[in-house]
């Protein structure tokens, strides 16, 4: 179900991102996990119209947002407004299922901050009150680097609510020739049809979870994550979060291709989408061109893998 649940997403998603095959299919098992998402690249790459055709696709709520600098909290989460009786709670767009949080890093701290409760619990907290998000929500976040001019780094805490951070990265020559062919005429996002509902998710996300891991493969995650822990070019590591974070993107890739159980090839490649932007490095090693990426890489290639009994 999980298998064919991925193929009909990425078919019709096909329709309007050409290639980006890697970068979809994690989009789709931290789906799948129950978590959030942070794309990263350069303007003009896709960013915002990958998060659209996922949500399309999902036949979910959409909201977006634009961030900018003068953006409130309460532009996200909405406010309580005086009408004649009393004061009447506005919703603000983050009650949806999925909220495109475009160009997040050009917020304030401040207003970044607003979603915390959002995506760690599922809920709003306004005027005394509580209240609950929908199910599923879904953040997708879009930033451009932060030494581009107008943008704010994204707080530790803020990162760390992110399951994976995902890169889309330029089209080579003949995926940027076919997406000039595809969009000369009026754009496929405007009429793309959802292929997958509410009740599929939730339906897949529960298969997803109980995917089997063996108790060695969760040795091993444990082992990465503690290795992040003890790195000379860090200040922080990665949370216990990201334990599940990995163990939870990991079920997902199997899931995606069509199988009931975990192996050690999934971990590794969910490490570097998972922990990347977890760790914390220090300024030295930052001048000297170390990059959480090749840190990660380092920890793939000094940790044991575990081996079939």
């Amino acid at each position: 179900m999980i298998q064919e649940f991925g193929n009909r997403i990425k078919q019709n998603v096909a329709k309007v991102i050409v290639g980006k095959d890697d970068t979809l299919e994690f989009l789709l098992a931290a789906v799948l996990a129950g978590g959030h998402v942070l794309l990263e690249d350069v303007p003009g790459t896709g960013k915002t119209m990958l998060a659209r055709a996922v949500a399309a696709s999902l036949g979910l709520d959409f909201k977006r947002v634009q961030f900018t600098p003068d953006l409130l909290p309460s532009d996200i989460t909405g406010v309580s407004v005086y009408k004649g009786t009393g004061f009447e709670f506005q919703a603000g767009p983050v009650f949806t299922n999925v909220l495109l949080a475009d160009e997040i890093n050009r917020a304030t701290p401040k207003t970044q901050s607003a979603l915390l409760e959002a995506m760690s619990e599922g809920q709003v907290s306004a005027d005394g009150i509580t209240r609950p998000l929908p199910n599923p929500f879904i953040v997708i976040a879009t930033q451009n680097p932060i030494e581009m001019d107008g943008t704010y780094r994204l707080p530790e805490a803020q990162l760390d609510r992110f399951l994976v951070r995902l890169s889309v990265g330029y089209p080579d020559q003949t995926q940027e020739l076919t997406m000039l062919e595809r969009l000369q005429g009026v754009h496929p996002i405007s009429s793309l049809q959802a292929v997958i509902g509410d009740g599929n998710l939730l339906e897949a996300r529960k298969q997803s979870r109980s995917i089997h891991l063996e108790p060695e493969l969760r040795e091993y995650i444990v082992k990465l994550v503690h290795a992040t822990r003890h790195l000379d070019a860090t200040y922080l590591g990665a949370s216990p979060r990201a334990s599940l974070a990995l163990q939870g993107v990991a079920q997902g890739l199997a899931g995606l291709a069509g199988r009931t159980f975990v192996t050690p090839d999934d971990v590794k490649r969910a490490a570097i989408p998972v922990l990347g932007h977890r760790l914390m490095l220090k300024a030295e090693a930052r001048l000297k061109g170390v990059t959480p990426e090749k840190l990660v890489k380092d920890i793939l290639s000094s940790v044991a893998v575990p081996v079939e009994k």
